[in-house]
């Protein structure tokens, strides 16, 4: 059962790019699967110690052995994409996109920027919920990548290709997209949701694997939750960048990477995060961000904020973020903060 699956347990950004880069690398992925659409960026660091923002591809594409897969349930942006091979210099033989997956064209951004979601709901206006839209619709404009013609040379059929790996034994990474409190089926926050569902089951399902392929659900949180900018819904606990700031001991301020807006951002609430738990059963968890907490240090505060975490979601934690590139078994760094304070 070789697929691991990296699911959001807020409302997006809570750093699954770092963390399906990560896991990738660790567990000797071959094959990484971008779902969802352009309407959220992964950031991750390359070897450089660069910043990269991925709306398109999976991060796990700055590993040189890691194929990338745009499954039927994706759906793709040709511009976005190209652009995307291009920064990270990635031959069409490492990218492949299922026949069926869906197309967004310059009418769906024009549609959703003309619209008024981006007011209503705080959209991205990527595009990507219009593409869902028609979709559905079945009408016969539908552009799917088998009939573009700047896709047709990356297509063929993935599910094939994801058996024979998983039949081989190959680690398979899902890099899901936003976060569970955005479910348009699952969020208690309708309509304030992104155009589709956010849980593991769903991305399986986009991905064409089989339930019964996975063997680790990894939810990722952040210390401080965030939701985009502008009307975009229900953030219990609010506060401001300035609170933050006090947190971490040094100016913070959050800009979307899509849209480069100033995020909204609270103090930790585990309703959400409860619920994403019920529904996903993670096998880990990852929390992100306790750089925000006490200067970035593995301190006694620091560590205090995550035992407060783990008593409220009723889970351990298993992994600690620092920043955008930084990621440490929590064992680890209890361990060695307990023996320095044995030592002193």
């Amino acid at each position: 059962m070789p697929v691991t699956v990296v699911i959001g347990g807020q409302f997006g950004s809570e750093g699954k790019g770092k963390v399906s880069h990560f896991f990738a690398r660790e567990q000797n992925a071959t094959i990484a699967i971008r779902v969802g659409g352009t309407n959220s960026g992964h950031t991750v660091i390359d070897e450089n110690g660069r910043p990269v923002i991925l709306r398109q591809l999976p991060t796990a594409s700055l590993l040189p052995d890691v194929v990338a897969v745009l499954p039927a349930g994706a759906y793709i942006d040709p511009v976005i994409l190209k652009d995307e091979m291009e920064l990270l210099g990635i031959s069409p033989d490492r990218v492949v996109i299922d026949p069926n997956a869906m197309v967004i064209s310059s009418e769906d951004i024009d549609s959703e920027k003309c619209g008024d979601l981006r007011s209503t709901i705080g959209s991205t206006a990527s595009g990507t919920g219009a593409a869902v839209q028609r979709r559905i619709s079945r009408n016969k404009d539908v552009i799917l990548a088998k009939d573009h013609p700047e896709l047709m040379q990356l297509t063929k059929p993935t599910v094939p290709l994801l058996r024979s790996a998983l039949d081989k034994g190959e680690r398979v990474i899902i890099e899901g997209t936003q976060g569970y409190g955005l479910s348009l089926i699952h969020s208690p926050f309708y309509p304030f949701v992104t155009s589709r569902d956010t849980s593991a089951a769903a991305f399986i399902a986009e991905a064409g694997i089989s339930p019964f392929d996975v063997d680790d659900v990894i939810l990722v949180l952040r210390s401080f939750p965030i939701r985009v900018a502008g009307n975009s819904g229900p953030l219990n606990r609010e506060v401001d960048w300035q609170e933050v700031s006090r947190s971490a001991g040094t100016d913070v301020l959050e800009l979307s990477s899509v849209t480069r807006m100033k995020r909204r951002v609270a103090e930790f609430d585990s309703e959400i995060v409860k619920q994403a738990i019920a529904a996903n059963r993670p096998t880990k968890i990852v929390l992100n961000h306790i750089d925000y907490i006490d200067n970035g240090k593995a301190s006694q505060l620091a560590l205090g904020f995550v035992e407060g975490v783990e008593k409220e979601i009723g889970c351990l934690i298993d992994f600690l973020g620092f920043g955008q590139d930084s990621l440490i078994s929590h064992s680890a760094i209890s361990n060695d903060f307990v023996s320095e304070q044995r030592c002193c």
